[in-house]
C-alpha cells in the first residue's frame, strides 16, 4: 500500500502511497486517493480511511493541498481543504497533511518540530517550490538545513519524461537528458540539486522509490493514462 523510509526523525511519519490496497475500479484501480477524479466518492473516502489507518492517523484529522501548480507554502493548523497552495506545514502533533499526484513529484520534509509536504510539478519545481518548502520549514522549525531530511516520493522519471526544448530550458542542464532528437527532464534531480544548494546534506535526501510512467502496477500516470487514472499521496505527520 505504501512506501515507508527505512529512516524518519524521532517523532516524524512520512509514508508515498502506491496505486495498491484499495477499493476503486479501473481506471482508477485501486488506492485512488484524489477527489479531483471521476472516481466514486465512496471509493476516495474508504481508500484515504485505509491509508490514514495504517498509519495511525486519526481520519479526522488530516489536511489536503487545494493544488494549482505554483510556490504558495501554507500552514496547516486544522483538517481540511486549503486552497490555492501546493504546498502544507504543520507543528500540530496528529494532524497528517498530504498532497496528490500522478507524475508530478510529492516531496515531504521533517525539520525539527516541523513536517510539510509538496507537490511540486515541472513548473513548480523549476520556480522553485522545493526551495521554498524547505525554507517555510525551517523558519517554523527553527531549524538549519543540515537537519531537515527529505523524502522525494515516485514522479515522472527522465526515463519518460520527454520535454520540448521550451520547457527543458527552465531546467538546469544537469536535470536534462537527451537521447537522439528527444529531450527529458530530470524533475527529482532538479529538486534534489535545489535542495543540496540550499544546505540539505546529501544523504538526507531519499530519492524517489519509482517512476510513474514505468511502475503501472505501483504507481498511477497521469502522461501514460493519458489522464484518465487515479491520484497518490505524499504524507507526512507529527506524532
Amino acid at each position: 500500500m505504501m512506501w515507508r523510509p527505512t529512516f524518519t526523525p524521532a517523532g516524524c511519519v512520512v509514508a508515498m502511497t502506491t496505486r495498491r490496497g484499495g477499493v476503486s475500479l479501473a481506471p482508477y484501480d485501486d488506492l485512488n486517493l484524489g477527489r479531483s477524479t471521476a472516481d466514486a466518492p465512496g471509493s476516495v473516502t474508504e481508500n484515504r480511511r485505509r491509508v490514514l489507518a495504517a498509519l495511525g492517523v486519526d481520519p479526522e484529522r488530516l489536511a489536503t493541498a487545494g493544488q494549482i501548480h505554483g510556490t504558495r507554502v501554507s500552514e496547516a493548523t486544522a483538517a481540511g481543504l486549503h486552497t490555492e497552495t501546493d504546498a502544507l506545514l504543520t507543528r500540530e502533533t496528529g494532524l497528517a497533511i498530504a498532497v496528490s499526484g500522478a507524475d508530478c513529484l510529492p516531496l515531504a520534509l521533517c525539520s525539527g518540530s516541523v513536517v510539510a509536504v509538496a507537490h511540486s510539478g515541472w513548473r513548480g519545481t523549476v520556480e522553485g517550490m522545493p526551495g521554498a518548502v524547505l525554507r517555510a520549514a525551517l523558519e517554523s522549525s527553527a531549524a538549519s538545513a543540515a537537519d531537515a531530511y527529505v523524502y522525494l516520493g515516485p514522479c515522472i522519471g527522465p526515463c519518460c519524461y520527454v520535454v520540448g526544448e521550451d520547457v527543458a530550458r527552465y531546467f538546469p542542464e544537469a536535470a536534462i537528458v537527451r537521447r537522439g532528437a528527444d529531450v527529458y527532464a530530470d524533475i527529482a534531480l532538479a529538486a534534489r540539486l535545489q535542495l543540496e544548494a540550499a544546505g540539505v546534506p546529501a544523504g538526507q535526501i531519499l530519492d524517489p522509490p519509482a517512476c510513474t510512467s514505468c511502475a503501472a502496477d505501483f504507481c498511477f500516470s497521469h502522461r501514460r493514462d493519458h489522464g484518465l487514472t487515479g491520484r497518490l499521496w505524499g504524507i507526512a505527520a507529527r506524532c
